[in-house]
């Protein structure tokens, strides 16, 4: 699948994750090839691992404060997931925030909640195969995994 495909099917979203969105899209998705499920999931992948950098992991969550105010930091899930809110909000969303890291900001907060994309892919896919899909992606999406992004977690 091609980028502009990627991000033509992540438009179908307008612009949020939300389970209805998610849904349609999977349902979208799931009239298309098994290769072009596969290939969704690939580029969703890809566009998550590049996300995940510390200059967007290390933000805080905007609507939150720990103790005494100070600000409340971000745990792996919700950093996954505003990853996956960035991807849902575009394209040009997701180019911009890599120009500007404060871009990423808002989509820390629990109303950007983007966990039903992560689903996407293997709702698709068993919606057209009538089997679960035990997949694996080229890049790892999970936070922390992109060693080039976190240069001080390096061996």
């Amino acid at each position: 699948m091609t980028w502009a495909d990627f991000w033509a099917l992540i438009a179908t979203l307008n612009g949020e994750a939300t389970q209805a969105n998610c849904r349609h899209l999977a349902a979208e998705l799931s009239r298309r090839s098994v290769s072009d499920i596969m290939g969704f999931a690939e580029r969703h992948a890809e566009a998550l691992y590049r996300l995940d950098q510390e200059k967007f992991g290390c933000l805080p969550v905007v609507d939150l404060t720990a103790r005494f105010g100070s600000p409340f930091p971000q745990s792996a899930d919700v950093f996954l997931y505003a990853r996956c809110a960035v991807v849902a909000a575009g394209q040009a969303v997701w180019e911009s925030v890599f120009f500007d890291a404060a871009k990423f900001a808002p989509y820390t907060s629990s109303e950007h909640d983007g966990e039903w994309l992560l689903y996407v892919p293997d709702m698709a896919y068993e919606l057209a195969t009538g089997e679960e899909w035990n997949r694996s992606t080229r890049y790892c999406f999970e936070s922390f995994s992109n060693r080039d992004g976190w240069p001080h977690l390096r061996d």
